[in-house]
């Protein structure tokens, strides 16, 4: 390490020059964020959402270093179109981020086939079908990639009024895990990140005046988190050379509700 430039050396550990990072569910709030984390850090983008209008936001900040890809994150063969879109134009996929996701504020003996289907149709089965789809070819071209699956905080405690959302984030981890086991052979390094209480469009309708003054008494923080308060930790698990030796874990960002008790 120079002591006359520190700069280089956060470059060397954190830096994503000359990487390609494929953002599912670039288009949200939290997604937006993600990807501003990783285009600051060097690489080069692929926001995937069905937003176009968000995702050509996020292609507007970084001037060139972004793709839009229209897809829908269930879909297999929209999967499969980005993997041979982005071959195509001679990049392959370093780093892949699975942030798509819904919500539903619904009691429990109201929740219906559809809803519970939706839910974990977006939430878990998009996880499988990008880990399926763009495992494979991250595998397949050696890349000594980073796999980050964004969970939640409720998949480690379950919160009330969101049940379908807590158990597909508790298989979202559970899924996690197995494939850091199944493919450190290979250099992919698999890990989930959990945000506490981010206020964005799918949470919203969850975050009632009483509910939000109990979140508040159980956050030793006592706010809410900031979207760019994840980059931190995304680039962390992003880098080969900060996060070289981390996988099969979660990193948990959530102002210290976890951490409260009584």
């Amino acid at each position: 390490m120079s002591s006359t430039n520190p700069s280089g050396y956060l470059d060397n550990l954190f830096g994503l020059e000359g990487k390609t990072a494929v953002v599912i569910g670039g288009t949200g709030v939290l997604g937006g964020a993600i990807c501003d984390a990783l285009a600051g850090a060097g690489a080069y983008l692929y926001v995937v959402g069905r937003n176009e209008d968000a995702g050509q936001e996020v292609v507007d900040r970084w001037h060139g270093r972004a793709t839009f890809f229209r897809a829908d994150s269930t879909s297999r063969f929209d999967l499969e179109g980005l993997v041979e879109y982005m071959t195509t134009h001679g990049r392959t996929c370093d780093i892949l981020v699975n942030g798509a996701g819904v919500n539903a504020a619904t009691p429990f003996f109201e929740i219906t086939d559809e809803e519970w289907d939706r839910i974990l149709s977006v939430n878990l089965t998009s996880v499988r079908l990008a880990c399926q789809v763009l495992g494979k070819h991250m595998i397949s071209h050696n890349t000594h990639g980073s796999v980050i699956n964004i969970a939640s905080l409720s998949a480690i405690t379950p919160l009330s009024r969101v049940f379908t959302y807590s158990a597909s984030k508790a298989a979202v981890l559970n899924l996690t895990q197995n494939l850091a086991r199944e493919w450190a052979p290979h250099n992919i390094r698999v890990n989930a990140l959990s945000p506490g209480f981010f206020p964005a469009e799918q949470n919203r309708k969850v975050l009632t005046e009483d509910r939000v003054a109990s979140i508040m008494t159980h956050t030793p923080m006592a706010r809410f988190g900031s979207p760019e308060e994840l980059a931190g930790a995304v680039i962390l698990l992003a880098s080969g050379a900060a996060g070289g030796f981390i996988t099969g874990t979660n990193i948990v960002v959530d102002g210290g509700f976890t951490a409260m008790t009584i």
